[in-house]
């Protein structure tokens, strides 16, 4: 187990532009793994897990260092050679790294373990906010779990293949997977891997989709046939996980403020083999009074805080801010206002985040529910799925019907 001077310096290099540059982590991974074709897969696994460990426990890791933001690239050596001490990696006698103190890096870290906000390594006034609205102990076991790495889930296209076909292509590349219980459509890697090179993901065989996002359109109760709007699309998880269970049949018609997003989920529905999907950018109030009262299903995946998926973003800890959240939950409110006049009498409504606050959940539903547009809906069941209790991502989801 030793360092390897260029996967490391990529590293650096990587948490440069997450910290300094404000880029996100996921399209910096992205980038650094395209920087040699010559790294192997556990060069590939080494830069990506390191860069987003960092990232994750970048508090923790700057306090033990004693370094402040800006970092200059001393400070993120610094910071590496935290992460390296309390990995047990040997340190290499490269200039950047002389003089690394070990016993002080071990002795602060066991000190820094007993306060939350350090050990589990988030902002004080995300802290504080979690426990106002979950409580001190839920709060605590939820951070733990959130600070875990997320596991790779597949959702099998049911339009190409079956769970059962797909497991045992993926058997023949040595790439083990599992059922997961109650969950029809998943298949969960056993150990990382590079799926998206595999055959079977350009044949689109599959997409790439935690378990929690999984519930969501079967929550809906989606059938061929029907008209289904997804009013917030992006790039289209849920909207293709509705054309496969619609089995092609009926109009799905994907919508988002953004036409970059939708470009991709045209890409991915080509692949995905799903031809039922209409694309419509919201680019004025009309789009949506075009649709008032004429869908049988509406799903309003609406924008949130994340807090539920920070194993999967952990640098949105630190990109947050408290006024984003004051924000969200006025457009979550107008979202909800708005785009349940599409939904027709006697049709449902799914509204879900990927957010644990029940003030963008629980909360926004009920109000939603005591307004006059509001009074035209029952509602039906929710689900709060937090990472601590399943394993997966933190969601919430809500199923409000029509009156006829």
């Amino acid at each position: 187990m030793r360092l390897h001077r260029n996967l490391v310096y990529t590293t650096i290099d990587a948490l440069n532009a997450i910290f300094n540059e404000g880029e996100y982590a996921d399209k910096v991974v992205a980038r650094s793994l395209k920087k040699d074709k010559r790294w192997g897969s556990s060069d590939r696994k080494f830069v990506a897990e390191t860069i987003y460990e960092v990232v994750r426990w970048k508090r923790l890791y700057a306090e033990i260092a004693a370094v402040k933001e800006p970092y200059d690239r001393d400070d993120l050596w610094r910071m590496f050679a935290t992460w390296a001490v309390l990995r047990g990696y040997p340190i290499p006698d490269w200039r950047q790294l002389e003089g690394t103190p070990e016993r002080k890096i071990k002795g602060k870290f066991d000190e820094l373990s007993k306060i939350r906000t350090f050990r589990e390594s988030i902002p004080d006034w995300m802290d504080e906010l979690g426990v106002k609205e979950l409580g001190e102990e839920l709060w605590t076991k939820e951070l733990a779990a959130q600070n875990k790495q997320a596991q790779v889930i597949l959702r099998v296209n049911t339009l190409k293949t079956t769970k059962e076909k797909l497991r045992a292509i993926l058997m023949d590349l040595n790439i083990e997977t599992e059922f997961l219980k109650d969950q029809p459509d998943a298949l969960v890697l056993k150990e990382r891997a590079n799926v998206f090179l595999t055959d079977a993901f350009k044949e689109g065989f599959f997409e790439v989709q935690d378990a929690s996002s999984q519930l969501v359109a079967r929550f809906l109760d989606v059938q061929p046939g029907m008209r289904v709007v997804d009013t917030c699309a992006g790039a289209g998880g849920k909207t293709l996980h509705m054309a496969s269970l619609m089995e092609n049949k009926g109009q799905l018609i994907a919508m988002d403020l953004y036409e970059s997003k939708l470009k991709q989920l045209k890409l991915r529905a080509k692949r995905n083999g799903a031809f039922n999907i209409e694309y419509r950018i919201i680019d004025s109030t009309k789009v949506i009074k075009k649709l008032c009262e004429k869908a049988d299903r509406v799903l309003i995946d609406a924008p949130c805080s994340g807090l539920g998926v920070l194993k999967r973003n952990p640098d949105s800890k630190w990109k947050l801010q408290p006024e984003f959240i004051d924000n969200i939950k006025k457009v979550q409110a107008e979202v909800l206002e708005s785009y349940s006049r599409i939904v027709k009498p006697g049709g449902k409504l799914v509204y879900a985040t990927c957010s644990i606050l029940p003030s963008e959940n629980q909360e926004q539903i009920k109000k939603f529910l005591s307004t006059d547009n509001g009074k035209n809906f029952t509602f039906v069941k929710d689900s709060k799925v937090l990472a601590s209790e399943s394993g997966f991502d933190g969601f919430y989801m809500a199923l409000l019907e029509r009156k006829l």
